[in-house]
């Protein structure tokens, strides 16, 4: 089977490869073609020995070429690598399908079918899934972090790509039309290399907007009824005899819009502006699914009869819409969505039109109009209930079941949006109102635990603290203003288009306070009416706020108004977790351990509180800001921490490539719904030892110890990270709206933390994913005898260290040191560059060695072997774009030549790197 795969793999990357070929011939010329090619043989030599004088020797005959040659080498083996992630892409289709075609069998592994069967075999009851189904939540949420390297365009080509390669497997094409096909897929290909690869403008936020909604009306919305269909069929097959009512416990988030920490240009108007393009989007997608509902449901009443309830909304319905010319059929069904299609005009109107500063006087919406989604949800089951009472099953179970279920997740908001802001801005904000409304005149000053006693006071009263018109600096203004757009967005537009508010750099309970103050003064907290609208999310993102997490929530869950808020709210407290800044502060193993502790640590905290702890996992698509396989990561998670419900972001180019396919899409949610249901119900993995433990702090703290010594501790460190490494240029690809720094101060420490790992993985160094795990575990074996055993047990029973080696192997595999020490070739300094090098691939080594100890394999990745294939397959053609992109930049900081063509082939190169190694940000 799997040389049958592997030889349908090979014939998509053939006929792939062989167009973009016969493209470059057509378009570059024959010298263009046999210079790809032999630059082609000259990497896949080199990987058979490699060096780094031999490597240098490539490198400089690349260097002897004109910019045009580079910048036509670079383009094509870019082009060659995206349509490589496509194959590859249709292989993982293909194989979904065999899985799915094999009913004789098992269920496919991780998917809903499979998690269930294993709860089941444990001895748990129908009852208790029930029960454990009615409260869970699962939100993948959109973010804009700015490291998908690729155009819309360039991604809807690969997307159209994708569909003629699916017309020629399975659509038993003809000579002719298999001809068509090829062909459409030839101009397609054409077409990319013709195309700018890299934007020429940095992307508005309102453009990321449309950019993701594109991705969820095009993928999401097809797929997310097949997900329900699948996990309802198996829960009757595992557990028959039972009438399944499965709530909408998957939903999606967004953070398009709605993210304004360090982001200047998110302002309140944005925000609203975001909704506004998403309730557009999701109401004119309903109205055309609507219109095939009634194209659909033509049932004539002398064929079924109308039940009571339909007659009399009908008959409302009619009294209501005027706007609706009287029918002359009798059709009650197809009458029924014309109705529903007048009101959802009616709703598209009054949100195209609607201004968070009306006042709702001024404005009500109008009759029928859908606010939330009951009403809609109230009409459409309405149809259903009585399709089912005509016994019109098929029709009930049809397309109105699916836009029931989609109605039931999108709602008329279709992502519910979050916001974040630093923790530092409310502070500011806070300081200015109250010294305007003669509070405390130097709130910024105070210590801690005056300031908390200052808002626990002022929360406890009613008096209001901000004036209709603001007499504060521009930035306080716009946190007022942010809190007041999203009272209007909820009382007036769509009480269900706003998630979170999530509060970035939470290191006290007054960060906490000082939102809640703004949302009271808002409307948004009442709690003499029993009323809050607001869920309040501290993020804890670097090691002591990871550490003294537990200290701040139990502050705040010992505040009455806090608790106040609380109750209101369901007594559930979310809590965000920061995988990014965590890591470049502290390294990978120690940012993982101190994650998985304040997990454990916040859970039992809650729990002898009365409150449900909920964690929102802030993960980014590198291992070095908690990336790897969703489905692992879940699985990892301490025991208890999970119980059904968790939310967690889907960054940059994992966007698209966990959604970008529908059949990608939806394994990709099987597999978190896998791993969500087997970490729900106990008995799936025993406790870690205690000893196992014990030695987690051990080799976490001196992995820590390793990493600063090397990031923090070495002065020449930075010049070394900001010569050899790519991070200048970076900074100047426009691949998102958000800057590169926080700030403007030259150091790691402002430094974000997406450029970061993408500039260590364009080096290939990929540093930030491993880098003092080796020193650590060298360590603790010196110091124990049985420690060797100990990490292999580990590893084998324990998901969290089993997850976590595999993930730094997979990294590791994606690093070359022969690559990268002529990286280190670009320092000035190069006695610098020599020290700083050889600490980095002496730990590299080191970390090779000790985690194929661990994991009994002569080398990386010897058991995952579809995984080793694909990364070998692509590092002779990474190497190739990475000695392009060494001599374009040295060209570029010498000023030999252009400096803007020159900096345009740098950024084409970055995004050739990026497509190559996947991963990057």
């Amino acid at each position: 089977m799997q040389a049958v795969a592997q030889k349908a793999l090979g014939a998509d990357i053939r006929l792939l490869g062989d167009l973009l070929g016969q493209a470059i011939r057509r378009l570059a010329g024959e010298d263009a073609f046999n210079l790809e090619e032999d630059v082609r043989a000259a990497v896949k030599e080199l990987r058979g020995n490699p060096s780094a004088e031999q490597a240098r020797r490539l490198r400089d005959r690349l260097g002897a070429l004109d910019l045009p040659a580079l910048r036509t080498l670079t383009r094509a083996f870019s082009i060659f690598f995206d349509l490589i992630n496509l194959a590859e892409q249709q292989a993982r289709v293909r194989a979904l399908r065999v899985r799915a075609a094999d009913t004789a069998g098992p269920p496919a592994a991780e998917t809903a079918e499979a998690a269930l069967r294993q709860i089941r075999d444990r001895g748990v009851d129908p009852a208790e899934v029930a029960d454990h189904l009615a409260r869970f939540l699962v939100v993948p949420v959109f973010t804009a972090h700015p490291s998908e390297a690729r155009r819309r365009t360039i991604l809807d080509k690969l997307a159209a790509i994708a569909q003629h390669l699916d017309k020629l497997e399975y659509g038993q094409p003809t000579p002719a039309e298999r001809a068509a096909a090829v062909g459409a897929i030839a101009e397609e290909v054409e077409g990319f290399w013709l195309t700018e690869t890299v934007r020429a403008n940095r992307p508005a936020v309102l453009d990321e907007v449309r950019q993701v909604l594109g991705l969820v009306e095009g993928r999401l919305l097809d797929v997310v009824p097949k997900v329900y269909r699948h996990l309802e069929a198996a829960l009757d097959r595992v557990y028959p005899g039972r009438e399944w009512h499965v709530p909408a416990f998957l939903q999606f988030g967004s953070w398009i819009g709605g993210d304004r920490d360090g982001h200047p240009h998110v302002t309140h108007d944005v925000t609203a502006e975001a909704v506004r393009l998403q309730q557009q989007t999701v109401l004119r997608y309903y109205l055309r699914r609507v219109d095939d509902l009634g194209r659909r449901l033509s049932h004539s009443d002398r064929f079924v009869t109308v039940g009571p309830a339909l007659r009399e909304s009908l008959a409302a319905d009619a009294a209501l819409l005027t706007e609706v010319p009287p029918t002359t059929g009798r059709e009650p069904y197809r009458t029924k969505c014309r109705m529903i299609a007048a009101k959802l005009r009616r709703t598209l109107d009054y949100v195209s039109a609607f201004h968070p500063d009306w006042g709702a006087e001024d404005h009500p919406p109008p009759p029928g109009t859908y606010l939330g989604r009951r009403g809609l949800l109230d009409d459409l089951t309405l149809i259903a209930d009585d399709l089912r009472r005509a016994n019109s099953t098929a029709s009930a179970a049809g397309a109105v079941r699916d836009l029931i279920r989609l109605v039931d997740v999108f709602g008329v908001h279709l992502l519910r949006l979050d916001l974040r802001q630093h923790s530092g801005r409310h502070a500011q904000a806070t300081d200015e109102v109250l010294r305007w409304a003669g509070v405390c005149p130097n709130y910024s000053s105070l210590s801690p635990a005056d300031r908390f006693a200052v808002l626990a006071k002022e929360l406890e009263g009613t008096r209001p603290l901000v004036p209709a018109v603001l007499p504060f600096s521009p930035e306080a203004a716009e946190v007022i203003r942010t809190f007041r757009t999203m009272a209007a967005v909820l009382d007036r537009q769509s009480p269900e288009a706003l998630g979170t508010y999530i509060i970035s750099s939470t290191t006290d309970p007054v960060h906490v306070l000082e939102v809640l103050l703004f949302a009271r003064e808002a409307g948004l907290f009442r709690p003499a009416e029993g009323v809050s609208r607001i869920d309040i999310v501290p993020l804890f993102e670097a090691l002591e706020p990871l550490r003294t997490a537990g200290d701040i929530l139990s502050a705040l869950f010992g505040l009455p108004v806090y608790r106040r808020q609380l109750e209101l709210r369901g007594n559930l407290q979310e809590v965000m977790i920061g995988y990014s800044d965590s890591n470049k502060e502290s390294g990978f193993l120690q940012s993982a351990w101190a994650l998985y502790r304040a997990q454990v640590e916040l859970t039992d905290l809650g729990r002898r509180a009365g409150i449900a702890v909920q964690f929102f996992h802030g993960r980014g698509g590198a291992i070095g800001r908690g990336g790897g396989p969703a489905n692992h990561a879940i699985l990892a998670q301490p025991r208890g921490t999970v119980d059904g419900r968790l939310r967690m972001t889907e960054q940059g180019e994992m966007m698209a490539d966990r959604y970008g396919h529908p059949a990608i899409a939806e394994r990709h949610l099987e597999q978190v719904l896998n791993a969500v249901l087997r970490t729900s119900f106990p008995g799936d993995a025993g406790e870690p030892e205690p000893g196992w433990l014990a030695a987690l702090d051990s080799l976490a703290a001196d992995a820590r110890r390793h990493y600063r010594a090397l990031v923090y501790e070495t002065p020449e460190f930075l010049t070394y990270f900001e010569q050899a490494t790519c991070i200048g240029e970076i900074a100047q690809f426009k691949i998102g709206s958000r800057p590169a720094r926080r700030g403007t101060a030259r150091s790691i420490d402002e430094l974000r933390a997406i450029p970061w790992v993408f500039s260590w993985m364009q080096s290939r160094h990929t540093l930030p994913g491993w880098y003092g795990l080796g020193s650590a575990v060298t360590d603790f074996l010196a110091a124990r005898p049985a420690g060797l055993d100990m990490l292999r047990e580990m590893y084998r029973q324990w998901p969290f260290w089993t997850t976590l080696i595999d993930n730094a192997q997979m990294i590791l595999a994606k690093a070359d040191m022969v690559i990268a020490r002529l990286y280190a070739d670009l320092v000035e300094d190069q006695a610098l560059a020599t020290r700083i090098y050889d600490r980095v691939a002496a730990e590299y080594r080191e970390t090779v060695d000790v985690i194929c100890r661990i994991t009994g394999q002569s080398a990386l990745l010897e058991r995952a072997p579809i995984l080793k294939t694909s990364i070998d397959r692509r590092n002779p053609y990474v190497d190739a774009l990475s000695f392009i992109q060494l001599v374009l930049l040295k060209r570029l900081r010498s000023g030999d030549g252009p400096r803007e063509e020159l900096l345009a082939g740098v950024l084409e190169s970055i995004n050739g790197v990026a497509s190559g190694l996947k991963n990057t940000g």
